[in-house]
């Protein structure tokens, strides 16, 4: 048994290793002027941070950065919203319509995206929709509810239904039973929901290079996409660019990670 558990902390630190190197280069890469002769593997001798004056000045990433804000932060809160108000009655009646419509929005996760974009396109230039933050928050939170959807109403079958039968007796109606009882009760796979859902929005190009195409319109993404391209022969301002990326969401996550995973088991493996 030791010998198991031996050979599983070495697989462990392997895989750990794997995911933590990229990171590392990245941040070794962003402190380092373009003419550091030292290793691509050593550590800067000093932080230099024109790398990321340069990159946030010459991408324009202080209005990409700041689409990325609205559109990410309107997305996950009418996910959460309308995710957690149509799994509470999928968990709680199991009439034949409810389970249909769950099957129904099951399904659409092995919808990919980019199979439907040429309607998809036509549609929102069709109903004005190009280079607007309602159309692109809309599509976000379209894509993002099977998932949202499936992980709430499992985790709120968990919940015993005595506890609403309790309150009903008590004389709270169905939306004072949702919003006192329920809700709180949701906090860990609201956490979870929130982080994939913030991910996939922060990180998303496909949706944002299509419906996005105006300069003062482009998000994160679509701004680091031409900065490569552009400012290939400094790779330092590519690096940092990429660093200031990935903060915000590495930021949400130290923060609900304590929830993430007991948020994500609840909710996939119950109900």
């Amino acid at each position: 048994m030791k010998k198991n558990n031996k050979w599983l902390i070495i697989v462990m630190a392997i895989i750990g290793i794997t995911h933590i190197f990229p990171f590392y280069l990245l941040i070794t890469t962003s402190f380092k002027p373009m003419d550091d002769p030292s290793s691509k593997w050593s550590l800067p001798s000093f932080s230099y941070l024109d790398n990321f004056k340069n990159a946030w000045e010459q991408a324009n990433l202080g209005q990409a950065f700041f689409n990325n804000i609205v559109i990410t932060a309107f997305s996950i809160i009418l996910v959460i919203v309308i995710g957690a108000f149509a799994s509470y009655p999928l968990a709680r009646y199991k009439t034949r319509l409810n389970k249909f419509m769950y099957l129904l929005f099951i399904s659409a996760l092995i919808v990919p995206p980019l199979t439907i974009l040429v309607p998809l396109y036509k549609f929102i230039v069709d109903i004005g929709g190009m280079n607007s933050y309602w159309s692109i928050i809309l599509l976000h939170v379209t894509f993002n509810l099977p998932m949202t959807i499936f992980l709430f109403t499992g985790f709120i079958s968990s919940i015993p239904v005595e506890l609403d039968e309790a309150a009903m007796m008590d004389g709270m109606s169905r939306f004072g039973l949702f919003f006192r009882i329920i809700m709180p009760l949701l906090k860990p796979i609201t956490a979870t929901a929130t982080i994939l859902a913030g991910v996939n929005v922060w990180n998303d190009y496909q949706f944002s290079v299509f419906f996005l195409q105006s300069p003062e319109m482009k998000t994160m993404t679509v701004s680091l996409s031409s900065f490569f391209s552009q400012y290939t022969n400094n790779i330092g301002w590519v690096a940092a660019g990429s660093l200031l990326s990935a903060l915000p969401i590495i930021i949400l996550y130290l923060f609900l990670q304590k929830y993430f995973v007991s948020g994500l088991s609840s909710g996939a493996v119950k109900g």
